[in-house]
């Protein structure tokens, strides 16, 4: 008998029983739907972390200075200068701070930056104009809301040219900043910017805790972050020395990181993410595959008579171990193709709902279909073997 005969064989004895069928599949696609549907949410949230913080700016670098580590706006400029392979940077000072407009009220965030800072963080004026190096240099009382701000102190309606009142003093709104969008639970729209220069007097210091530099490209920021941490050990290794003196322990007065490390660290944490969801997804499958040999075994018994039949005809002991073989992997290559159709829509009405877009992965689909494959042959080579040694005698003599 050959494969095309073993074919016809496995499908007319899989649509006798029908409803048995298909129950047994039911481990199966819903092990294959499972890992295609959570796989493509992970990959699709990560791609779309990833945008985001691509859209907030590129080649970036972020120092986080922290205690007794102290700059102030004047080592920007020389900061850039001694690495060489930065273009330009900008102070971050900031405060929570509840803004009055008009008649509302609303708890946001101030931000403290320099003329570059839009440029540095690719954001973009949707209304109005950003603040300049001579408003910076005169500590104006000027400022640009995010768009999150402007909704809900200004109901997106005017703005321009109306006043702000932050911590008791009047802000005039020069410039109403393109949405951004969020990431990671953080609203980047939810911002105020003003002249670092005015948010030091608003906030009682002169010394800058965050500072963001823009690298010449993306090929030369891991090494200018390396450069930028070899400046400012040097910088505070007598700070820090002091500091172990007094305390008994060591601390890193900075912390140096570039959005390149940051993209590596989301895509490992994803990879993680994806392969444990994947693997929990694929118990479903082995449960199903225990679920396929089971129906065979009582298939086996059932057809034992049959069994016999065939081989008192002439059926090589080959013949009934491909026919049960191919039942076993049709029940499970048909459930994974069931599986693909409804893990693909399941992915996308879950990222629908959760907005979320979802990419489905065309590796995960053939990873997913191979493995239901896989598990059809590893559960149904027993029953297949045990179908195909059956003595012909003892299975005509069956009742």
């Amino acid at each position: 008998m050959n494969v095309f005969e073993s074919f016809r064989v496995a499908v007319g004895a899989l649509m006798t029983n029908k409803l048995r069928s298909v129950l047994t599949m039911l481990g199966v696609i819903i092990g294959v739907a499972a890992v295609i549907g959570l796989v493509s949410l992970a990959q699709g949230a990560t791609a779309q972390i990833e945008t985001q913080l691509t859209s907030l700016g590129s080649n970036l670098i972020m120092v986080n200075t922290q205690g007794f580590a102290r700059l102030v706006a004047q080592d920007i400029p020389s900061l850039v200068e001694r690495v060489g392979t930065l273009t330009m940077g900008s102070p971050i000072v900031g405060q929570q701070v509840t803004a009055k407009a008009r008649n509302s009220t609303y708890d946001t965030r101030f931000e403290g930056v320099s003329h570059q800072y839009m440029e540095i963080r690719n954001y973009a004026i949707l209304r109005g104009r950003f603040f300049g190096e001579e408003d910076v240099a005169s500590r104006r009382k000027v400022a640009v809301v995010g768009y999150t701000v402007f909704r809900e102190l200004f109901n997106e309606q005017g703005a321009i040219g109306e006043t702000i009142n932050l911590k008791g003093q009047t802000f005039t709104v020069i410039g109403i900043a393109a949405s951004k969008g969020s990431s990671m639970g953080q609203d980047y729209d939810d911002r105020i910017f003003i002249p670092y220069s005015t948010a030091q007097r608003l906030a009682g210091t002169r010394y800058v805790s965050n500072v963001v530099f823009k690298a010449e490209s993306a090929d030369v920021a891991s090494a200018a972050a390396g450069h930028l941490t070899r400046i400012l050990e040097e910088k505070f290794r007598a700070a820090s020395r002091l500091f172990e003196r007094r305390t008994g322990r060591q601390m890193s007065p900075f912390n140096v990181f570039s959005q390149d490390e940051l993209l590596t660290t989301v895509s490992e944490i994803s990879s993680i993410q994806t392969a444990l969801l994947a693997g929990i997804a694929g118990v479903s499958l082995l449960v199903g595959g225990i679920g396929i040999m089971n129906i065979m075994l009582v298939s086996v018994t059932e057809r034992t008579r049959e069994i016999g039949i065939r081989k008192a005809v002439g059926a090589k002991r080959r013949d009934i171990l491909a026919q049960f073989l191919v039942e076993a992997v049709m029940l499970s290559g048909m459930g994974g193709l069931i599986g693909i159709v409804l893990g693909g829509w399941l992915g996308k009405f879950i990222g629908r709902f959760g907005n979320i877009s979802v990419s489905v992965s065309p590796l995960a689909v053939i990873v997913a279909f191979t493995f239901a494959c896989s598990v059809g042959v590893f559960f149904g080579i027993y029953p297949a073997i045990k179908a195909s040694n059956l003595d012909p005698i003892v299975a005509l003599r069956y009742e």
